[in-house]
């Protein structure tokens, strides 16, 4: 019998495609960010928990983005390279490259988690965790739950953008929902009936992970463009090389935001400590849970954002490997008016309803110092919220080509470069404020060189196609 294919991906119109593809895959990642966001609203309108449990949770957020980071670049990897296989119909690679990614998944997982169980108390720390003692207990309570967790999210993850790679976008959206409901239903009950505080939130957040990774390893043995067999899963380091790099990314656009992080929230801790509101101690906590908070939001446009353009792997994937650029580019013209959509949707919100946005995360709770900061917060962090979408649009389709080199060097200059060194220098000069400076200026300076990329991708895409080779993946 002969097997599935994804054929249809250079005969069905693009359009159609992008959304069969990207709609879930935003699902999927937005579902992915409000684990963590779920957690911090029925952390924060928890009278005993309040603004302490909010700036906890914006200190661990971080720890759970590293083994985010970890698990896309394998996975957002093996979705690039499995595509550009199948499109060149080398389904031995494919499987083969799958079943690499599982067990090397595994491995780094279980490393990363013994990791925070060792080096706990030094983590919280660097991440801004002794804003005062009571940030810290909670902070420990949360990050203790959530790091038995890692394995099984970590999983999820990875699993996710391969699964869509075999075809199947609908099933990879309905594993990481299925997981976020049990969160969502388990979250009040722990909180609020059971009086669990942290610990109810994170063991809420790890039983959903859990079901999303149950439900990946059942797709893996009900494949359809492939079959996994025992000998898929033993490691190949020449397939590691080829797939890694497409992941890199991926890596970088998640793990360069924990830097970002690391860095905002000790600059917050410093210069919030000489602000004269602020550097009170009852005070002390609002900065660090007020931008954890606006970081949250940036994360859910993020996600669409991203979502849009991974959604798009599989497809640009498989028409390059057939020798199809003229597909490829009428996908990167459309991919590029929906993230400016989605950037500018998301400025009106920021911009029009920023009191409304802090009222869900329990601002009736806390001082009028608390919301005045989140107005301004969201106002000024996220202003330039159309030059950010647009430039992770790009870095991820370029990802999609195969060109892992171009699309890593533009994210690290994002994250890395401007990012960190923006958030590091400007509240130098501008106290607090500074803080909130650094995205703007980090967007428009990174926007500069992205319309540089972009209208050279459209130039070498309008370029005649040369016949499908094994170059792409050899």
């Amino acid at each position: 019998m002969e097997e599935k294919t994804n054929t249809f991906l250079v005969s069905e119109k693009v359009g159609t495609l992008m959304r069969k593809y990207a709609v879930p895959c935003i699902i999927s990642l937005l579902v992915a960010a409000l684990y963590n966001i779920v957690d911090q609203i029925f952390i924060a309108n928890a009278s005993y928990l309040g603004s302490y449990g909010n700036a906890a949770n914006t200190v661990v957020y971080p720890l759970t983005v590293v083994a985010l980071s970890l698990a896309v670049m394998i996975g957002d990897g093996c979705c690039a390279f499995v595509s550009i296989c199948l499109g060149a119909n080398q389904k031995d690679r494919a499987h083969k490259s799958i079943g690499t990614a599982v067990t090397l998944c595994v491995i780094v997982s279980l490393v990363l988690t013994a990791v925070y169980f060792i080096f706990q108390k030094q983590i919280l720390i660097m991440f801004g965790g002794m804003v005062n003692e009571e940030t810290y207990a909670c902070a420990k309570e949360y990050f203790t739950y959530i790091t038995i967790g890692i394995p099984f999210y970590m999983f999820g993850q990875a699993m996710n953008p391969i699964i869509r790679s075999d075809g199947s976008p609908k099933f990879a959206m309905a594993a990481t929902v299925s997981g976020a409901i049990v969160n969502i239903i388990l979250d009040p009950v722990f909180i609020f009936v059971f009086h669990w505080g942290m610990m109810g939130a994170a063991v809420a957040t790890v039983l959903g992970q859990v079901l999303t990774a149950g439900l990946s390893i059942w797709y893996l043995c009900h494949m359809k463009a492939v079959k996994l067999e025992k000998k898929s899963f033993v490691m190949s380091g020449s397939l590691m090389q080829k797939f890694l790099p497409l992941g890199i990314c991926s890596f970088l656009s998640q793990i360069s935001l924990v830097a970002a992080m690391a860095a905002i929230q000790n600059m917050t801790l410093k210069y919030g400590g000489l602000d004269p509101i602020f550097g009170q101690a009852q005070y002390a906590q609002i900065p660090m849970a007020v931008l954890g908070i606006v970081m949250k939001f940036f994360q859910i446009v993020i996600s669409v954002s991203v979502g849009l353009a991974a959604g798009c792997i599989p497809i640009v994937g498989y028409n390059i490997g057939a020798g199809r650029k003229d597909r490829a580019l009428n996908l990167f013209t459309k991919l590029l008016i929906a993230e400016a959509a989605v950037g500018a949707v998301a400025l009106f919100i920021v911009q029009v309803f920023p009191h409304q946005l802090i009222g869900i995360f329990g601002a009736a709770n806390e001082s009028s110092y608390y919301t005045d900061f989140a107005v301004k917060s969201f106002r000024v962090y996220l202003c330039m919220m159309i030059f950010a979408t647009v430039n992770k649009g790009t870095f991820i389709y370029l990802q999609s080509l195969g060109k892992a080199f171009a699309s890593t060097m533009l994210s690290l200059v994002r994250e890395v470069v401007f990012g960190v060194g923006f958030a590091l220098i400007l509240p130098t000069f501008f106290g607090l404020d500074g803080v909130l400076y650094s995205m703007p200026v980090s967007d428009v300076l990174t926007f500069i060189l992205s319309a540089i990329v972009i209208a050279y991708t459209y130039k070498t895409l309008k370029e005649p196609a040369k016949a499908p080779s094994k170059l792409q993946t050899d």
